[in-house]
C-alpha cells in the first residue's frame, strides 16, 4: 500500500512537472511600451515629417506609444550618439536621412560613427529627387542650353546649395554633364531659393515641395527632376534622362535604423512593422503631395541602397575635391 501511494505520488509529480510550462506566463510580446523615434533635425523638417507620419502609423498598429524626439545639432552626432547609447532593445529607432547615413561617411575624415556597421536598417522610408531651378533672367531656356553655356563659361556659372547634401548633387551634375561650375553656400533652402530667384546665382537643386510654389509664381523655372520617373505632383517637369542628360539622379532620403546590438527578432519585427506602413495606400498618397515616394523593400533594400550612396558621395568628394572637414 505504502509503495503504491509513494508510486502515485511520484505520477502526479511527473504530471504536474509536465503542465507547469504549458501554464507558466507567456513571454512578453514585442512591443509592450512606448517607443522613441530620434530625428537628428528640428521639428518642420522632411525627416521630422517622415518621422511624425510613421509614428502615428506604428502606434496604430501596435497600440503603443510612439514619441518622436529631436535632437538637431552637430552634423546629426548628437542624435546618432544618444541613439548608439541607449538600451539596444528596439524601443529607440532612429530615423535618419541620406547626410546623416551617407553624406556624412564622405564629407568627414574621421566620423565619430559608422554609418553603416553601427546600425541595422529597418527599411527605407521614402525618398524624393531633386529639382533643378534655375533664375528666370538666366541666359538659358533649357538643359542642353545650360551644359552648352556652362562647357562655354568655365567657372563663371554659379549654383547655390543650402546643405552639403546639395551640394554634392551639384558637384555630380558637373561630373555627368562634364562642365565646371562654382559652388555657393547657403543657410538652407530658402536662402537657397531667393537667391535663384533673385538671380544672384543661375540655378539650385532642391527638394520637390521648395520649388513648386515659386515655379508657379514664375519666380524660378524648372529644368528637370533627378528621378527615373516624373513625380505626380510636378507631371510637366521632365526627368534629366527626358531632358537631356541620361541617367542623371539624385535623391534625399529617410530610413529607419535601430543599434546593431539590437536582437535579431525585436530587429525582424520592427521591420516588418515599417515595411507594412510603407506599403499602405495613405502612405503612398501622402508621400506623393510632397513629390515623393515610399520605398517598400525593406532591410536590404536599404542597405544596398545606402553602401551605393556612400560609394557614390566618396568619389564626387574625391573628383571635386571637396574638402573634408
Amino acid at each position: 500500500m505504502q509503495f503504491t501511494t509513494t508510486r502515485r505520488a511520484v505520477l502526479c509529480a511527473l504530471a504536474l512537472s509536465a503542465v507547469v510550462p504549458a501554464i507558466a506566463p507567456a513571454a512578453e510580446s514585442f512591443p509592450s511600451r512606448p517607443i522613441k523615434f530620434i530625428v537628428p533635425f528640428g521639428p518642420g523638417s522632411g525627416t521630422d515629417t517622415s518621422a511624425r507620419f510613421f509614428a502615428k502609423k506604428l502606434q496604430d498598429l501596435t497600440g503603443q506609444a510612439v514619441v518622436v524626439e529631436n535632437k538637431p545639432g552637430g552634423n546629426g552626432f548628437l542624435a546618432v550618439k544618444y541613439v548608439l547609447t541607449q538600451p539596444a532593445d528596439g524601443y529607440t529607432v532612429f530615423i535618419g536621412s541620406n547626410s546623416t547615413l551617407a553624406v556624412n561617411a564622405a564629407l568627414f575624415k574621421q566620423l565619430p560613427y559608422d554609418p553603416v556597421a553601427d546600425f541595422s536598417p529597418l527599411t527605407m522610408m521614402m525618398r524624393s529627387p531633386a529639382m533643378l531651378a534655375v533664375a528666370p533672367g538666366a541666359p538659358f531656356k533649357d538643359l542642353p542650353e545650360l551644359i552648352a553655356y556652362a562647357g562655354a563659361h568655365p567657372g563663371k556659372v554659379n549654383f547655390g546649395a543650402g546643405s552639403a547634401g546639395y551640394q554634392l548633387m551639384g558637384e555630380l551634375f558637373n561630373d555627368q554633364a562634364r562642365v565646371q561650375t562654382v559652388y555657393v553656400p547657403f543657410k538652407g533652402a530658402g536662402e537657397t531659393m531667393t537667391a535663384v530667384a533673385a538671380g544672384t546665382v543661375e540655378y539650385t537643386f532642391a527638394e520637390v515641395t521648395a520649388v513648386q510654389e515659386l515655379a508657379k509664381g514664375g519666380r524660378v523655372k524648372v529644368f528637370a527632376v533627378a528621378s527615373d520617373k516624373r513625380v505626380a505632383s510636378a507631371s510637366d517637369v521632365p526627368t534629366f534622362s527626358e531632358a537631356g542628360l541620361p541617367g542623371f539622379e539624385a535623391y534625399t532620403w529617410v530610413g529607419a535604423m535601430v543599434s546593431h546590438k539590437t536582437p535579431a527578432a525585436e530587429t525582424q519585427k520592427l521591420a516588418e512593422l515599417f515595411t507594412q506602413i510603407s506599403k499602405m495606400d495613405e502612405t503612398r498618397a501622402f508621400y506623393e503631395r510632397l513629390g515623393a515616394t515610399p520605398m517598400t523593400g525593406g532591410p536590404q533594400q536599404m542597405r544596398e541602397f545606402q553602401k551605393k550612396e556612400i560609394e557614390l558621395w566618396k568619389r564626387i568628394v574625391i573628383q571635386a575635391k571637396v574638402p573634408q572637414q
